[in-house]
């Protein structure tokens, strides 16, 4: 249409052009005339005919030069014209496999996808969200393609599609390829806070502490956690670590670990615990002795009374001493009453083990207390008491069952 109003506009002012000198010529006298020769031949004809014919063949020409470069530009223009077409069906195509990808259509969001990703503008999308349908339908094979061919349409996108390659071999259980990919992922860009917590994840899963606790700075450093899931994952990383290395045996070894943690991450609830009672396990009691009675010093935990009693001392006559000693602030402790009864039992004084373990039972009745005094009882002779006590005993753990049963159910 654009191109009929050029034409016809171009053609009125030819007429128009020439219409005004015939008209301006035929109003001389003499309006001229014009005499063009070549070789033998010349061609004589009015002033008037020469111009009106001149702006026509102006016009001719023009027309003519127009209609070549249009048809020289007519291949390019259909090409573009198709590439625009397909590019408009390749977003419809994304929205709609986004879409069906929504609503769990995964095999039909993988075929539209995949079938305009060529064309679209953003042919990474196309291929990540196809792999993300084929992993939700179990091909991992077609999810391996898809992101295969997402690299090679657009290499230079390494993290957004390692990441989610890193995300859908999680989702599978694939923790070993996703912490291959994350490692690959963290040398390219250590600071990137969604590798960080992937890399956190997976090394959780995978039950990589040390790994985990080399990370924890980065995760702190880059605000990927909150300062309590910091701590929260601190004490986790280091109470596993503890355990670990507990396994093994050694006592240096434990030794040294318990040296590396920070002085804020052994205050935390139940990794001291965990320490001394990995060292006892190690038959290195006698090394951590004395720190733990600091600590029960100044805060009686029931967990830490019974590891202090549970310590091999050299000397267990001052292990005893240090321990009577809480009592005057706490004589009703129950725990410590125990753990009292215990120490003075190793030290061979039946009659203030009896005591002690007859005052804690009455305040607290425990399975440890009767068994303890019980074994005591049987070891004087008196076989009757003692088993009265395991009779107790055995009753209250079957009490405990029963109440944990019913707390589950």
């Amino acid at each position: 249409m654009k191109s009929l109003f050029y034409f016809l506009g171009s053609l009125t002012l030819a007429i128009a052009a020439a219409f005004f000198i015939h008209h301006w010529l035929q109003a001389f006298d003499n309006p001229g005339y014009v005499l063009i020769g070549i070789g033998h031949w010349s061609l004589e004809t009015s002033l008037v005919v020469f111009t009106v014919g001149l702006i026509m063949a102006f016009f001719v020409f023009y027309m003519f030069f127009r209609l070549l470069g249009w048809l020289l530009r007519l291949p390019g223009q259909i090409k573009r014209r198709g590439t625009h077409v397909k590019f408009n069906r390749s977003q419809e195509a994304l929205i709609a496999g986004l879409v069906d990808t929504a609503e769990g259509n995964w095999e039909k969001a993988e075929k539209v996808l995949i079938k305009h990703a060529s064309h679209s503008g953003a042919p990474l999308i196309h291929y990540l969200t196809a792999a993300r349908a084929a992993q939700s339908r179990g091909a991992f094979d077609k999810r391996d393609e898809y992101l295969k061919k997402a690299a090679d349409q657009a290499p230079g996108s390494d993290v957004a599609i390692g990441l989610t390659q890193a995300e859908l071999h999680l989702s599978g259980n694939q923790f070993e390829q996703a912490l291959e990919t994350l490692t690959k992922l963290h040398s390219i860009d250590p600071s990137h806070a969604t590798v960080l917590k992937l890399l956190h994840q997976t090394y959780q899963h995978i039950g990589d502490w040390e790994g985990l606790r080399k990370l924890i700075p980065s995760l702190n450093t880059h605000k990927v956690l909150m300062e309590a899931e910091i701590k929260l994952l601190e004490s986790q990383a280091f109470s596993q670590l503890l355990k670990q290395t507990a396994v093994k045996g050694s006592a240096e070894d434990i030794q040294q670990l318990w040296a590396d943690i920070p002085d804020y991450v052994r205050r935390m609830q139940g990794i001291s615990a965990i320490y001394f009672a990995a060292m006892i396990d190690a038959g290195a009691g006698a090394l951590i002795e004395n720190d733990l009675a600091d600590i029960l010093s100044v805060n009686l935990d029931e967990t830490l009374l019974v590891l202090f009693g549970s310590i091999q001392s050299t000397n267990t006559a001052k292990q005893l001493e240090t321990a009577e000693q809480w009592l005057s602030s706490q004589p009703d402790h129950a725990v410590l009453l125990t753990v009292l009864g215990k120490l003075s039992s190793k030290n061979q004084d039946a009659q203030k083990a009896e005591d002690y373990l007859t005052r804690s039972i009455s305040i607290e009745p425990t399975v440890q207390a009767y068994q303890l005094l019980g074994d005591l009882l049987y070891a004087q002779g008196e076989k009757d008491r003692a088993s009265q006590c395991f009779k107790n005993g055995l009753e209250l753990a079957s009490a405990e069952i029963v109440s944990q049963i019913d707390r589950v159910s």
